[in-house]
């Protein structure tokens, strides 16, 4: 199995037909990791930095396929990780399939997770947690969950309101503390290394010389 680059995963990205928007999340997302796994790597603690940087930047890709593609059947988030394994990138799986916020719902689900989880894992999963259209703080992507799922009963989403939505922030807390503090940072020093729109854009030149 061969992680992909990063222009081979910006093509991949590419063919699904991102929006603008899409897009900027994505890139927001690959770079906060990339920044987080450059710094775990300068800190001496052993991570897959171009594993890290794929998945993060292909992490979404299941909200991108037609309807009629099994993915679209699976949880987010498995989704992405079974399109990218028929793509021949199954090493994406795990990193790829445990990002979501869903993921932190469950304590005992949590707990297990956190307990055998990469650092792969954990870096992309974080990242996505700091990551809108730009980097931001935790409080202001939960704040945004927020206001977009308000509480109701039942569906895939959770209710980002009481109790729930406390315990919820208390296991993204714990997350980030074991990421920044892999990186040797605080919350407040976390950034992006800015290498996606070079990446795109080599990927696009690629699809345009074999036209």
């Amino acid at each position: 199995m061969t992680v992909p680059g990063r222009v081979d995963a910006a093509a991949l990205l590419l063919s699904l037909d991102p929006p603008a928007w899409f897009l900027r999340h994505s890139q927001a997302v690959a770079e906060v990791a990339s920044w987080l796994a450059e710094r775990i790597e300068f800190a001496g603690v052993p991570v897959d930095r171009a594993l890290v940087e794929a998945a993060a930047l292909l992490h979404d890709v299941d909200k991108l396929l037609p309807s009629d593609d099994r993915a679209t059947q699976l949880p987010h988030g498995e989704g992405s990780a079974d399109w990218l394994a028929r793509q021949g990138h199954p090493e994406l799986g795990r990193a790829v399939a445990n990002h979501p916020v869903t993921k932190l719902v469950d304590g005992e689900a949590f707990r297990r997770w956190a307990a055998f989880a990469t650092r792969e894992e954990r870096v992309v999963c974080y990242a996505d947690k700091r990551a809108g259209q730009r980097l931001e703080s935790m409080d202001e992507r939960f704040a945004d969950w927020s206001r977009r799922h308000p509480d109701r009963p039942g569906g895939d989403e959770p209710s980002w309101s009481g109790e729930l939505a406390r315990d919820v922030r208390a296991r993204a807390a714990r997350l980030e503390a074991d990421v920044c503090g892999a990186a040797n940072v605080t919350p407040e020093e976390v950034g992006r290394a800015p290498w996606t729109a070079k990446a795109l854009q080599a990927a696009r030149g690629r699809v345009a010389k074999r036209r």
